[in-house]
Parts: structure tokens; sequence; C-alpha cells
């Protein structure tokens, strides 16, 4: 998979990309990342890549020029080819009015072969690059960063991890938070060990305890450590309910749930209820 990158900041990845997972992907050639900087596609001694926008008002906007330019010199596809519901490649500006970036979202760009991102900068950019170059807006969240190199870094870093052979255990990604994949486990052969663990299904992830189990005076859940992995499930489960209906209860209308999450959800508000009575 092939990730390219328009920035008026190359060096800033340097950095991000650089290590962990993304590092050792690139290492060994699951993916790959191209900077392209925009000052090497404008034609002026200053190197100009922004302007006054036109209309009056504060600070400089990224001028249409450079941008178009550098995807003609990469040889994108063409807009109509990319919108197709079957493209292997993508055209993505970062924007703060961009449709929000999400799980899924990462999911879908992990099935293309390669992913353009354009990094905005300023007071933002020209509008024609969204509305006749990028093939959607996407934005990391309701607040403003000074361009879209973080954001760009971190969306590279959400779809690397979903590239086939990227992590070490392919189940991972499948247990973490916001994933949608059914909470039951997968089924299983006689051979296989039994398996305690649990797919998100849309919630957030269940906690994690480690070694030792006792420290400070703080003990891991009993649970945990009588090795009955349906008991160990089930008590995941409850928590990542718990979890998700006290941080992120938003998430709840879209989760996976069946009958008995609904039942534990019931028996957790009314638990919270009788204690808030209480105080």
């Amino acid at each position: 998979m092939k990730f390219e990158i328009l920035t008026i900041f190359p060096h800033f990845f340097r950095g991000p990309l650089d290590y962990g997972i993304v590092r050792r992907a690139r290492e060994a050639g699951l993916i790959e990342i191209v900077i392209h900087d925009l000052r090497a596609f404008t034609h002026d001694r200053h190197r100009t890549v922004d302007d006054r926008p036109f209309g009056g008002g504060e600070g400089m906007v990224l001028k249409p020029e450079p941008i178009f330019e550098c995807l003609e010199a990469i040889k994108i596809s063409s807009r109509e080819e990319r919108l197709r519901q079957d493209a292997r490649e993508t055209v993505i500006l970062l924007s703060p009015q961009g449709r929000m970036f999400t799980q899924s979202v990462a999911r879908e760009l992990a099935n293309r072969a390669r992913v353009v991102l354009i990094c905005g900068r300023y007071e933002g950019v020209d509008e024609r690059v969204s509305e006749h170059l990028a093939d959607r807006e996407i934005s990391i969240g309701d607040f403003v960063l000074s361009g879209g190199e973080l954001g760009a870094a971190i969306i590279v870093d959400t779809v690397a991890r979903l590239v086939p052979g990227v992590l070490g255990n392919a189940a991972s990604a499948q247990q973490e938070s916001f994933t949608t994949h059914a909470a039951e486990p997968p089924v299983r052969s006689e051979s296989e060990p039994p398996s305690s663990t649990c797919g998100s299904g849309g919630l957030l992830d269940y906690p994690h305890y480690t070694r030792p189990a006792e420290f400070r005076g703080m003990t891991v859940p009993e649970v945990l450590l009588n090795g009955n992995h349906d008991e160990i499930r089930r008590w995941r489960r409850h928590k990542a309910l718990e979890k998700t209906l006290a941080n992120r209860p938003d998430l709840l209308r879209e989760a996976e749930l069946s009958k008995e999450d609904r039942k534990i959800l019931e028996e957790i508000e009314v638990s919270h209820a009788i204690a808030n009575r209480g105080r």
C-alpha cells in the first residue's frame, strides 16, 4: 500500500513515521510513504504557496497551482475513476470542514492501494482543490490545528496497522476500541485453545492488567486469574459496555449489541442510579 503526502513542511514527517509499527511496515515493504514538497511545484523565486483570499479576510490561503501540478506530476487517476466504488486510489484533503475520521473510514482506506493526503495550512486551501481535485475532505476532530500534517500522520498510522501483515497478531485489530466486528469470539476448531477475548463490536476496549497481580495494594480482578475463559470474556464485555456508557455513550447507538448486552446496560444504569441517589 502506498501513501503520498502533499505538504509545505516535508521534514515534519521525519519523526512521526520513523518509529514503531509504521517503521517496521515500511522496512518490510508492506507500505510505502512518499512525501511531496509543494514548494517544488512553484515557479517564482520566492517559491510562493499561499496568497490573500479574494473578498478580504484574515490570514493566507494555500494556492491551487502547486497542488494541482503535484497531483498531475505523480500521475494520479482521474477524479471520475477514483470516485468509483472499487477504485484503488483516493485523494483526501485534510480540513476541519471534512467528514470525521473514524475506524470505519480507516478500514475503508486500508482496502485502497494508494492514498494521497493533501495537508492544508494557514487559513485554508483554495476551494477549487476541494471542488475539482480531492475526492473528499477529512477531519481528525472538532478542533483546529495549524495544518494537516499531524492529521496526515495520524491517518497513516491508523490505516497502516490495518494492512494485512503489519501487526504481528492480526486479531489484535479486531479487539480494539471502535472496531465494528462481532463481540463474540471466532469459531475455533477443537485443536485450538479456548479464547477469553472478544471483539469490541464498536465499543471501547475492555480494561487490561498485567503482572504483578498486586501492586501497591491495588489488585487485579480475581476473575482474570481463575482461568475460566467464558467468565473472563463475559467480564470483559461487561466492562467494555460500562466504560463506553460512561465515556462515549454516543457509540452505543451504532454498536453491535446483543440481547445480553442490552440487559447488562440496563443493570449498569440501574446500579448507577442507585449509587447516585445514595450520594
